[in-house]
C-alpha cells in the first residue's frame, strides 16, 4: 500500500459511490473502445460490489463510439467517388443513438463475465425539472442496489432538446461531469469519483513540467491560481468541467475524488485512503493555511535565501553561525522540555529503545552542539577557495573554485540533534535548506528549527531553512530536480531505498551501518577488548556502532578470547553467531550477517585468515565503516588495500567516523556512495567546483592566433 493521507481517513467509511467514466477513459485516441481499460476497471467494480459498496456508474463515450461506429460503417458502404466528395459532419444525436446501444452492449458482456447485473438509466436535463421523476429516480435506484444491481446513467443525448451536444452548456446539469455531480447529491452518496486521463489536478496544463500535482483543493488558495491546459480530446467537459462539478457537489457537502482511469487499481487506492489524485472537500480550507507555502514555494524561497547568504562577507557569514550557537545555549531550557515532551510520547508509544535513545537530547547535548557550530564558525571559509589556476594563453586565466551545490533536502529519522548539525553546515557551505524530521521528533525539531531561524537576519531570510512538517508533502519535493540539487536521507534501509527510487535528484547517503571488527591472530588482546567494547557499547544505535566481529580462528581456544566474550556478556550484549561460532560458543545463530541491530546485540563469526574476513566484510557489509585489529603490517597493509569501504581504521574502534571527530566540525551524514563525497560528510561534501574564466579580449576564431600554454600557476593565499 502507498503512504495512506490522514485527511483521507473518512474514505474508509463510505458506502455508496457515483463513479464517473469520461470519454477519454472508456475510449482510445482512435475512438475505438479501450477494452483493456475499460476491464481493469470493471474487475475493481465487481470487487467493490462483492464488499457491499454500492456503485452507481454515470458513463459517457455513446457519442464518441457511435460516431467512429457510423463513420465506419459509410466508409464501407461508400463508392470512390462518394469519398470524393465533401464530407457532412455525422448528426450528433444519431451518433448518441447508435453508440448508447454499443456502449450498453459491452458493459453488459463484461459485467456478465463477472457475475455482476447493471442496468440502464438515460436522463435528460428536463426530467430533473420534475419533482415526481427525482423521487421515482432515487426510488428505482434505491431497489436496484438493494439487489446489487450497478445502475449505469448518461444524459439521452438522442432525445435531448440541447441546440448541439458538445456546445449548450445551460440547463440543471451540461455534461456527465455536472450529471454525476447532480446524481450525488440526488443519491445521497458518500463519495464521488471521477475519471479522467491525467492523476488529477495540477497548477497548471499536464504537460508543462512546472505543473504541479494538487493533492487537495483548497477554494480559497487554488481558484486563482490554476491555469487550465486544452479541453479534453474528445466528450465536451475536460478539466475545467471537472473541477466545476467537484467544487459544486463538495461545498454541497459530497466529497470528490478526480484521478486518473488509467492506473490499475486506483479506485481501489482512493477507497483505502491513498494520496491518489486531488480531494475536494468543503472543510479542506480549515486542514491547510490558505497561506502555506507549497513545496515548490519553499523550495525556490530556500535558493533566493542562498544566493544572498552567498552574496555576504565570511565575517557576516561566521556572525551568523556564532548568533544561532549563541540562541541555541539560550534557549536549552525551552528545547530539553520539548525534547522530554517527545521522548515520554515516544515511550508511551512503544517506539523501540534505540529509536528513543537517538530521539534523547542528553545532558550536556545542547551545549555539545552549539560548541560544535561554533567550531563550523571559526573554520576556514570554504566559499569560492582557488583549488586550481591555469594559464590558458597568454592574458587567459582559468580558476576552479568552491562553490555551494544549492539547495539540499535532507531526510532524517529521530535524532533532533541531526537538525543544528545539518543547518549550521548548510549556512556555513552557503546552501538553503529543506528538512524533513521523523514524527517522534516533532517537537524538538520545531523549537530548534525555530531557534535557529530567528537568528538568521532579515537580509537573508529564516525561509533559508525551510521545515517540511507533513510527510505528504515528501513526493513533491522529491519531484522538483529542477530547484533542489542533492537528497541526503538519514535513516533506516527503508527510508533510504524508497527515496531513491521516487527521485531524479541526486541521493547522497546510507542504506545500513553494518560495521566490522576484524581481530586477527597478531591482535594486542588487552587492545582488542578495549576497542571491541567501545565499538559496541559506547552509542550501540549509532550506525558507527560494531555489528559483526570476525575473530581469526586461531584465537577461539585462547583465554583473552574467551574474556573478551564474558565481558560482552557482562555488559549485557547478546550474542548470536555464524555457523562457526554459534556452534563453538553455543549461541544462536544470526538469520542473516547483513543485519544492523542498533542495540545491544551483535554477531559473531570465526575467520581463516585476513583474506576471509575481507571477503565477509565485501560480502555481507554495507561499505561503512571497517576496523582490522593487528599487530602484523603486512596483514594490515592487505587489510587497507582490499576492503572497499568509506571508512577503515587499524586499531581504532569504529565509533570515530564521525564529522565532529574527523574535525569537521559537523557532519550532514555519512555516505557509503562512490562519488561526490564519501565517509562522514561535512562542509567540503556540500560544495561543488565552478570555473572562473579571467581574458582581456581574447576570441576563439578556430583557434586562430591564440597560443595555449596550458601552465599551472600558484594559488595565491
Amino acid at each position: 500500500m502507498g503512504d495512506v493521507d490522514s485527511s483521507r481517513g473518512f474514505l474508509r467509511d463510505i458506502k455508496r459511490i457515483v463513479l464517473k467514466v469520461g470519454t477519454a477513459v472508456v475510449t482510445r485516441k482512435d475512438g475505438r473502445i479501450a477494452l483493456g481499460r475499460l476491464g481493469a476497471l470493471f474487475e475493481q467494480l465487481k470487487e467493490l460490489n462483492t464488499q457491499g459498496y454500492e456503485v452507481i456508474l454515470v458513463s459517457s463515450g455513446a457519442v464518441g463510439l457511435g460516431r467512429q461506429r457510423l463513420k465506419y460503417r459509410k466508409l464501407i458502404n461508400s463508392s470512390f467517388a462518394d469519398l470524393q466528395k465533401p464530407q457532412v459532419e455525422l448528426d450528433g444525436k444519431a451518433c448518441a443513438a447508435v453508440g448508447q446501444n454499443c456502449l450498453m452492449a459491452l458493459y453488459d458482456t463484461l459485467f456478465s463475465q463477472l457475475d455482476v447485473s447493471s442496468a440502464q438509466l438515460l436522463v435528460t436535463d428536463s426530467d430533473f425539472r420534475d419533482r415526481d421523476f427525482r423521487k421515482q429516480l432515487s426510488d428505482t435506484v434505491k431497489s436496484l442496489l438493494s439487489l446489487k444491481v450497478i445502475p449505469i446513467f448518461n444524459e439521452n443525448d438522442a432525445v435531448s432538446t440541447r441546440r448541439a451536444p458538445y456546445e449548450d452548456s445551460s440547463g440543471i446539469f451540461w455534461d456527465n461531469d455536472s450529471l454525476a455531480a447532480l446524481l450525488a447529491l440526488e443519491l445521497k452518496a458518500d463519495l464521488l469519483v471521477l475519471l479522467s486521463d491525467v492523476e488529477g489536478l495540477y497548477s497548471g496544463p499536464p504537460s508543462d513540467p512546472r505543473s504541479k500535482l494538487i493533492h487537495t483543493y483548497i477554494k480559497e488558495k487554488h481558484q486563482t491560481e490554476i491555469t487550465f491546459g486544452d479541453k479534453s480530446r474528445v466528450g465536451r467537459g475536460g478539466m475545467t468541467a471537472k473541477v466545476k462539478a467537484a467544487v459544486n457537489a463538495a461545498y454541497a457537502g459530497i466529497p470528490v475524488i478526480i484521478t486518473s482511469g488509467y492506473a490499475p487499481e486506483n479506485l481501489t487506492k482512493v477507497l483505502q485512503g491513498e494520496r491518489i489524485g486531488t480531494l475536494f472537500h468543503q472543510d479542506a480550507h480549515l486542514w491547510c493555511s490558505v497561506k502555506d507555502v507549497d513545496a515548490r514555494g519553499m523550495a525556490i524561497a530556500a535558493r533566493e535565501s542562498s544566493r544572498r547568504l552567498q552574496a555576504m562577507t565570511s565575517e557576516q557569514r561566521k556572525k551568523i553561525l556564532l548568533d544561532i550557537a549563541d540562541a541555541i545555549e539560550a534557549n536549552a531550557k525551552k528545547i530539553n522540555v520539548e525534547n522530554e515532551a517527545d521522548v515520554s510520547a515516544a515511550q508511551q508509544a512503544g517506539y523501540e529503545k534505540s529509536l528513543v535513545a537517538r530521539l534523547a537530547l542528553k545532558p550536556g547535548k545542547i551545549t555539545s552542539l552549539a560548541n560544535s557550530v561554533h567550531v563550523l564558525a571559526n573554520m576556514e571559509d570554504p566559499i569560492g577557495h582557488v583549488l586550481k589556476k591555469t594559464e590558458l594563453a597568454d592574458g587567459l586565466v582559468l580558476e576552479k573554485t568552491s562553490s555551494p551545490l544549492g539547495v539540499l533536502l535532507i531526510v532524517f529519522e529521530s535524532r533532533p540533534d541531526a537538525l543544528v548539525q545539518i543547518a549550521s553546515l548548510a549556512i556555513r557551505s552557503g546552501n538553503g535548506l529543506l528538512l524533513k524530521g521523523g514524527k517522534e521528533a516533532k517537537r524538538s525539531n520545531a523549537i530548534l528549527h525555530k531557534v535557529i531561524t530567528e537568528a538568521i537576519p532579515e537580509s537573508v531570510g529564516g525561509k533559508l531553512i525551510g521545515l517540511v512538517t507533513s510527510r505528504e508533502e515528501i513526493p513533491d519535493l522529491l519531484k522538483l530536480d529542477d530547484v533542489i540539487d542533492l537528497v541526503i536521507p538519514r535513516g533506516s534501509n527503508k527510508l533510504v531505498s524508497q527515496i531513491k527510487n521516487s527521485t531524479k535528484i541526486p541521493v547522497l547517503g546510507h542504506a545500513d551501518g553494518i560495521c566490522h571488527v576484524y581481530v586477527d591472530k597478531s591482535a594486542n588482546m588487552d587492545m582488542a577488548k578495549q576497542i571491541v567494547l567501545d565499538a559496541k557499547l559506547d552509542y550501540p544505535a549509532a550506525c558507527n556502532a560494531m555489528e559483526t566481529l570476525l575473530v581469526h580462528k586461531d584465537l577461539m581456544h585462547t583465554t583473552p578470547f574467551n574474556d573478551l566474550i564474558v565481558d560482552l556478556r557482562s555488559e549485557g550484549v547478546t550474542l548470536y553467531g555464524g555457523p562457526r561460532a554459534s556452534m563453538f560458543l553455543h549461541i544462536p545463530e544470526a538469520h542473516s550477517f547483513h543485519l544492523e541491530y542498533s542495540s545491544l546485540a551483535c554477531t559473531i563469526e570465526f575467520v581463516d585468515d585476513v583474506h576471509a574476513a575481507i571477503d565477509h566484510i565485501h560480502e555481507h557489509g554495507s561499505a561503512h565503516t571497517e576496523c582490522i585489529i593487528a599487530e602484523d603490517q603486512e596483514v594490515v597493509n592487505a587489510f587497507f588495500g582490499q576492503v572497499d569501504s568509506a571508512a577503515v581504521f587499524h586499531n581504532a574502534s569504529t565509533r570515530f567516523c564521525d564529522g565532529a571527530r574527523f574535525g569537521l566540525g559537523a557532519e550532514v551524514g555519512i555516505s557509503t556512495s562512490r562519488i561526490h563525497a564519501r565517509g562522514p560528510v561535512g562542509v567540503e561534501g556540500l560544495l561543488t567546483t565552478r570555473w572562473i574564466l579571467k581574458g582581456s579580449g581574447q576570441v576563439v576564431n578556430g583557434d586562430k592566433g591564440i597560443i595555449y600554454t596550458h601552465k599551472d600557476l600558484p594559488i595565491e593565499p
